[in-house]
């Protein structure tokens, strides 16, 4: 009876196999947004959001699994359409979000900010707008942020270069403007530095390590340039009209000598 009572005792305080509700709102919400039209992730239905995981064990296409808990997301060139939901945020122990290379649009979701574990962000190649939300930098563990390649507009946040892991990071080739952060683009002491290939493709980007801003209007290099070609051409006007009239002058006399020399007695 006593070894009964321990043995009741011993499973009743072992963890029972459940799926966590933060995963299955997390799967369920995201399933919602995207659109995929090829039917590359038939597998991701409501029964599977209810049991994603048996321990490193994924049951869903894309998804990679940790303890029981949804881990890294990979869902790549899969011609996804749609929006990224905010609710990826209850995914808490994501720690790699990889949508690259689909067709993505809406905004990049705020509440990201509430994956604290989250150490790689590729959002690359899709059509996001909107700003970029600085409060990415809550994401304290990011080493990489990838949204090249998209239609993102507004500033780059300057809070993003204090993420003091952030190894890798590309917004080129969206619609970006204003100055580039020197806490991105000109890094101190032993922080990665970024190179001009993280930020081009932005037309109204400028600051190191793109060229400076461009100047609006005429240079003062031009000014002086159109200065002394006009002056030129007046002096050249000038010499024209001096050596005209002095012609004129010249022929006028002629003819007045010729009268004279008709009335003008032999000797």
């Amino acid at each position: 009876m006593g070894l009964l009572i321990v043995l009741l005792l011993t499973c009743a305080a072992l963890p029972w196999a459940s799926s966590d509700p933060s995963d299955e709102a997390c799967l369920t919400h995201l399933s919602q947004t995207l659109k995929d039209p090829l039917k590359n992730l038939q597998n991701w239905t409501k029964s599977t959001f209810a049991n994603p995981c048996s321990g490193f064990t994924s049951y869903l296409p894309g998804a990679t699994c940790n303890n029981g808990r949804i881990y890294k997301l990979s869902l790549t060139n899969l011609s996804l359409q749609g929006s990224i939901s905010p609710f990826l945020s209850n995914c808490t122990n994501l720690q790699s979000l990889d949508l690259s290379s689909n067709s993505i649009s809406g905004t990049i979701p705020q509440d990201l900010q509430y994956l604290v574990n989250l150490a790689v962000l590729n959002l690359s190649s899709n059509r996001l707008e909107g700003e970029i939300p600085p409060q990415l930098t809550l994401c304290a563990y990011l080493n990489v942020i990838d949204l090249h390649d998209n239609l993102l507009t507004g500033q780059i946040p300057p809070e993003l270069g204090l993420l003091a892991r952030l190894s890798a990071f590309d917004v080129s080739y969206n619609k970006l403007s204003g100055p580039i952060p020197a806490s991105l683009g000109n890094r101190s002491g032993a922080l990665p530095r970024f190179n001009a290939t993280s930020f081009e493709g932005n037309k109204d980007l400028y600051g190191y390590p793109l060229p400076p801003m461009k100047t609006k209007g005429l240079s003062v290099l031009a000014i002086v340039g159109i200065g002394l070609g006009s002056g030129l051409a007046s002096l050249v006007l000038s010499f024209t009209g001096v050596c005209i009239w002095l012609k004129i002058t010249e022929e006028k006399m002629a003819a007045e000598e010729g009268k004279v020399s008709q009335y003008m007695p032999d000797y």
